[in-house]
């Protein structure tokens, strides 16, 4: 008997504790992952739209995640024909010290000539501090401040409030630090191009300098174990703590996630990033071809056209969103207009934000209404 109302006493708190949960939780609604990291964040890939985070904007260590800016930086001067993808670096000294067991390496010796691809490859997945100092010497004219500044001047072009380097390597140092949110938009940017997707997304890997074969191993983890990941970049230091921006993608849609100081930095980025596919959906909120409104046809009384959407809008929708569409017609219409000729506009708002817009075009033609049309409108306006 005692027995029983014991268990009866723990069911009574089991279900209590499931309905004071419910409580909590609004219904349809998805509690956030469960992430230990000191800053965390989840974004979406496409349009940058902040989806979840904690301490987003705190400014902290980033450890060898600075190297997405290394190679960003390295691909835009790549891109305005400053520098050539098979452009020879020869390894200096200076960059040559960075290659012992202290640091992230791929083990370069002075002397060593590897090409500017193949330096990219080096500190995006091995992380190696060596090749990311040999390509800021190289990018920056010998001048590895220079190459520096360029890439505080691009963190300023991409609006990064919470980001500032020192180094190109990432070691801990006054002065450089990056936040959660910041690193999501580099890699956003960096992601623009196909050669990074590629490198951050390869596994394993070789370099070839003028006497050996580097073999390359990619140091996130979760390109092996999580299906969807299709990157980014790791960062370990003392400051940093274990760190990842991480990216998936399945179907149509794609996320990108940040954990700054996270001992278990892989498994936490798989949560958020199965979050991000769980909870949100990619979906047409304007569809192209269909009616979003009607437009009176000029000096024809009761006679209107149709306007439909010239494309789609997609967006990405959590669960009970709120979709507000806005449509505007053009105040003064063309006395004429063909199938197809512009005459509005949708506007599509998802929980207050924008998130995109699309013409609205006649889905008919009308003719220009002849003077006795004119005058009898005019006339009937006035009895009217």
């Amino acid at each position: 008997m005692l027995r029983t109302s014991y268990n009866t006493a723990i069911l009574l708190a089991a279900l209590a504790l499931v309905l004071m949960l419910q409580a909590v939780v609004a219904p349809g609604a998805l509690a956030e992952p469960g992430v230990g990291a000191r800053s965390w964040v989840l974004a979406d890939a496409e349009s940058g739209k902040y989806l979840a985070g904690e301490n987003a904007s705190e400014r902290l260590s980033m450890g060898s995640t600075d190297k997405i800016m290394v190679a960003l930086v390295a691909l835009r001067q790549i891109e305005a024909g400053e520098v050539g993808l098979e452009d020879e670096v020869t390894v200096s000294g200076d960059a040559a010290a960075f290659a012992t067991p202290l640091y992230s390496n791929v083990g370069l010796f002075e002397g060593d000539n590897l090409s500017v691809r193949e330096l990219l490859a080096a500190a995006l997945v091995s992380s190696g501090n060596d090749a990311a100092y040999a390509l800021a010497e190289h990018l920056g004219g010998g001048d590895v401040d220079a190459f520096v500044e360029r890439m505080n001047r691009e963190a300023e072009l991409l609006g990064l409030e919470d980001t500032r380097f020192e180094n190109p390597t990432g070691l801990d140092a006054r002065g450089q630090y990056s936040s959660a949110r910041d690193l999501a938009t580099m890699a956003r940017a960096a992601s623009e191009y196909p050669l990074f997707r590629e490198l951050v997304s390869t596994d394993y890997t070789t370099i070839t300098t003028q006497d050996r074969e580097i073999e390359l191993v990619n140091t996130n983890e979760l390109l092996s174990t999580y299906p969807p990941a299709t990157g980014v970049k790791t960062g370990t230091t003392p400051g940093a703590g274990p760190s990842l921006v991480a990216s998936a993608a399945a179907e149509d849609e794609t996320y990108v996630s940040v954990v700054l100081d996270d001992v278990d930095r892989f498994a936490s980025s798989a949560r958020l990033l199965d979050y991000g596919f769980t909870v949100y959906d990619r979906t047409d909120l304007v569809v192209g071809g269909e009616q979003y409104a009607r437009a009176d046809v000029p000096y024809r009384r009761g006679e209107t056209v149709g306007l439909v959407a010239k494309w789609n809008v997609e967006g990405l929708v959590g669960k009970d969103p709120e979709v507000r569409r806005e449509t505007r017609v053009f105040e003064d219409l063309p006395g004429s207009a063909k199938k197809g000729m512009t005459l509005g506009e949708v506007l599509v708002e998802v929980d207050g934000e924008r998130v995109g817009e699309a013409p609205l075009v006649a889905s008919r033609g009308y003719d220009a209404a002849t003077l006795w049309e004119r005058v009898w409108y005019t006339v009937g306006g006035i009895f009217a």
